[in-house]
């Protein structure tokens, strides 16, 4: 391309749509005035002081603001006279390093010869001095050209600016952006991460090259509830940067459940930054880990008031404006700094910077006003004047600087803040490019037409910029959201002790939110050096983590992090500590003694492995037995008088009665399974009244018998064995109705109780209907008392084998055993409930047989001589 139009003498021209009215009369009105007189008189507000600046000349200009100086001298201002010019102090190398990234990256972009072919780049760049005042009146001054400051004009022809790469300071970026969007000039801030600049609505022209704050505090919340801290405080600039960040932040960690102790202002407006204050609340506050939204010339104050109070042991997590920085890497910052965790700007490589850098020395650089002050800086030297070469001589321990020093290994080879200039500044130059080969029908303006890059109109490379994409030589891919963001990474850097007794940034992980596995968050815990260089992660805690087996319970009247541990509830868990609830277990599982998992409950039943069960089972299969050899017996002696006299056929059917009154206790013990739940109840209840009625029948033929014997008695016809059985039919009848009843109506089934025993899952058969199961059991209790009754008036009879007097000793140790089984099988639990009632079938059948039948078995083995007729007979005469 032809060279650019050469510059014309200064005259003044519109610069923007909005147009202050004096300037507008004097360029206008009277043309005289702009063509005869010095624009600079005419056009221009009250010049002040802008501060030191580099610049050079090119076809198209790129604007640079950088906060190369960070504090300044405060003097008192008493609001009789304005106020004075105000001097800048303590160059900050890391941002001269960044300044220097803009110089280097427009040298490579003219020396490529494929990037704008034909044209030459030029710069102007400012030191804002870290104030509102210098930022406002450097921008002013770019856009009237660059040597003078003329509202709304642009008076130097020649000088076409391209846009501005700045600021760092979110608070001074917003106010650039406020006044370059009015003309729709792009601005890339490298170090502005406020999230109100993506508000396109405000700041129509503004992008960056770092992410917003939005992703930032975010990450931050997530880094916090990584490491487990609940309890923190937050230090915040009171600016645009800090208090958003501060909102942002807070927010995201209540979100996360941490809470935040305290949260203090640094206040950028005094000579101390509050730093007193705020010492006093970090010493007096539990909480150890302290998040920290500050620029380093701000924070530094807060460090070295805790290095003059000695108050350490906290763990910084520092934001990415500090998170590398070169200020506070110093060794004595050690004692306060060491473990600092932060995030910070994604690192590169720009090829052959850091020579580039490493060769800047004042004898070449004679342009560069800042370099004399940062050599004295960095190599504590002054350089001599004249006016002060006596005093020179006379201190020789003041070190004067020679030139020969060299700026080698004293920033880190890892680029991050310089690397957001050098991608700022191609980003521009890729805009232009591409507005440099736009083909006239494909533009993207109105009608297809293509802007003149000779000529172009802000808003117009505004439009290219907006548009850009490019690879960066590291391999990266750059480009702008709709909002003027960039892809979001960023490192996550610990603070060590160097090699050199410094302290430095070691990358241990990144937070990516655009890496495709959706694992945004990844850190190497393992590398990471803490407090008094400990390995092992710190506590910050209002309370004491509640362990495994514990929940957590809220204090009233205090932060929801400041809680007390509770035992979780019988039946829940927590297996992990801290846990807000606890988690209930199944209902077939219950916890162990440490409340931290959940095991298999226990089944509980009567079962034949259990020492009970056998033992049981054991007595049951013996006692069925004995009815057995009884009958045996009887049969045996069938023909004596002693069993002749009780009735024989009713006596083998009460043996045999109670022979499966014994068995029916097996029906009991074992697994219960749905046949057997349905039974063995119903079993019992049959086999008892079957017995309990022979027993009925043998009481009321013993009755009839001897009443029959009386001379004129009508109960002779009622002798004989019709009686006994129809009594026996008919109670066995009874019973079996009501056992139908309950079986067609609520019969029994097998349940898993897991509510009665704690940890157990108690197997056995649910009744059905109770009131049928009691129904059932208060009939053998009927037909048993009015055995006992008729019996115990029966027992006088005079007769040598009279059963009267052992039925009513046997319905009396019946009824005693099944009254006392009441109360104990309501109060037992699980298989003793079974045990129970095996125990009372197993005593009231024996009660039965000892009563009934032992003392005829004496008789018959042991005393023959009393089982005779003469015996009976004789006896029989004794009584009369």
């Amino acid at each position: 391309m032809a060279a650019m139009i050469p510059s014309s003498p200064p005259l003044c021209h519109t610069a923007g749509w909005v147009l202050l009215p004096m300037a507008w009369i004097l360029c206008t009105l009277v043309p005289e005035v702009g063509a005869l007189t010095d624009p600079l008189n005419a056009c221009s507000l009250p010049r002040g002081m802008v501060g030191d600046s580099i610049s050079r000349p090119g076809h198209i200009l790129i604007g640079g603001t950088f906060r190369v100086h960070y504090d300044r001298v405060y003097t008192a201002i008493d609001f009789t006279s304005s106020p004075g010019e105000f001097q800048c102090q303590m160059v900050s190398i890391e941002f001269y390093q960044t300044m220097q990234a803009l110089l280097y990256a427009v040298d490579e972009i003219n020396t490529d010869a494929e990037l704008l072919p034909n044209i030459t780049l030029g710069f102007q760049v400012l030191d804002t001095c870290n104030t509102l005042r210098r930022t406002a009146q450097g921008v002013l001054l770019m856009l009237s050209g660059g040597l003078g400051m003329t509202p709304n004009f642009h008076c130097y022809k020649g000088r076409l600016l391209a846009g501005v790469i700045g600021d760092s300071a979110s608070t001074r970026s917003i106010l650039m952006a406020q006044i370059l969007g009015l003309y729709r000039y792009p601005q890339i801030s490298y170090f502005s991460t406020n999230p109100i600049l993506s508000n396109r609505d405000l700041f129509p022209s503004f992008f960056r090259t770092i992410p917003s704050d939005d992703f930032q505090m975010r990450g931050l919340a997530e880094l916090i509830s990584y490491f487990g801290w609940s309890w923190l405080g937050i230090l915040a600039n009171d600016d645009d940067y800090g208090q958003s960040g501060l909102q942002m932040v807070k927010r995201e960690i209540m979100k996360g459940g941490a809470c935040v102790a305290f949260v203090e202002n640094i206040l950028t407006t005094t000579a101390d930054k509050n730093a007193p204050h705020i010492v006093k609340v970090l010493r007096e506050s539990t909480a150890k880990v302290v998040v920290v939204i500050s620029s380093d010339s701000h924070f530094v104050f807060v460090v070295e008031e805790l290095l003059r109070q000695n108050v350490g042991g906290n763990v910084w997590i520092a934001s990415e404006a500090w998170a590398t920085s070169d200020l506070l890497t110093k060794e004595r910052f050690s004692r306060v700094l060491l473990g600092t965790i932060g995030f910070a700007i994604y690192h590169g490589q720009m090829p052959d910077f850091t020579k580039y850098f490493n060769s800047l020395n004042p004898s070449k650089d004679l342009h560069d006003p800042f370099i004399r002050e940062i050599w004295e800086q960095t190599f504590s030297c002054k350089w001599p004047s004249q006016e002060s070469l006596a005093t020179w001589m006379e201190n020789a321990t003041t070190k004067v600087c020679t030139m020969k020093e060299t700026l080698e290994n004293i920033l880190p080879e890892e680029q991050r803040l310089s690397l957001n200039v050098y991608t700022a500044a191609y980003a521009l130059a890729w805009a232009l490019h591409n507005m440099l080969h736009c083909k006239p029908g494909t533009g993207p303006f109105h009608n297809g037409t293509c802007a003149d890059i000779s000529s172009f109109q802000p808003w117009q490379l505004f439009h290219y910029l907006k548009n850009v994409t490019f690879k960066t030589q590291d391999g990266r891919q750059i480009f702008f959201d709709a909002k003027g963001n960039p892809p979001a990474i960023y490192d996550i850097v610990n603070w060590r002790v160097s090699a050199r007794g410094t302290l430095e940034q070691v990358a241990v992980g990144s937070y990516d939110l655009n890496r495709p596995d959706r694992t945004t968050f990844q850190v190497d815990t393992g590398e990471m050096i803490w407090i008094d260089n400990r390995t092992q992660v710190p506590l910050s805690n209002c309370s004491p983590s509640c362990s495994l087996g514990f929940r957590k319970v809220i204090v009233p009247g205090k932060p929801v992090c400041c809680h007390e541990c509770a035992r979780c509830p019988q039946g829940h868990v927590s297996n992990q500590t801290d846990a807000v609830e606890c988690q209930p277990c199944s209902w077939d599982t219950w916890p162990n003694l440490q409340q931290d998992r959940c095991l298999p409950r226990t089944i509980e039943f009567l079962s034949y492995e259990e020492p009970l069960g056998y033992s049981l089972a054991a007595i049951t299969i013996f006692s069925s037995i004995i009815p057995l050899v009884i009958l045996g017996l009887f049969i045996q002696y069938k023909e004596t008088p002693i069993v002749r006299a009780n009735n024989y056929s009713l006596s083998c059917l009460l043996l045999l009665s109670l022979f499966l009154c014994f068995l029916c206790s097996l029906g009991f013990i074992g697994y219960p399974q749905p046949e057997k739940c349905l039974l063995r109840q119903v079993a019992f209840g049959m086999v008892f009244a079957l017995c309990i009625s022979c027993v009925l029948a043998k009481t009321i033929t013993v009755v009839i018998a001897f009443n029959a014997t009386k001379p004129g008695s009508r109960l002779r016809k009622w002798t004989g064995v019709k009686v006994p059985y129809c009594v026996i039919i008919c109670c066995v009848f009874i019973q079996l109705c009501v056992c139908v009843l309950w079986l067609t109506l609520s019969s029994p089934f097998p349940e898993q109780d897991t509510r009665t025993k704690p940890g157990l899952i108690i197997v056995n058969c649910n009744e059905g209907s109770p009131p049928a199961f009691w129904c059932m059991l208060g009939y053998l209790g009927l037909l048993a008392s009015i055995s006992f009754i008729v019996a115990f008036l029966a027992r006088r009879l005079p007769d040598s084998f009279n059963e009267a007097k052992l039925i009513t000793f046997s319905m009396l140790a019946f009824l005693s055993v099944w009254v006392s089984f009441i109360p104990a099988y309501l109060s037992a639990r699980g298989m003793y409930t079974v045990a129970m009632e095996v125990f009372a079938i197993l005593s009231s059948s024996w009660a039965l047989v000892g009563c009934i039948f032992v003392p005829k078995c004496y008789i018959v083995l042991l005393r023959p001589d009393m089982n005779s007729r003469e015996h009976l007979m004789g006896k029989r005469k004794d009584q009369k």
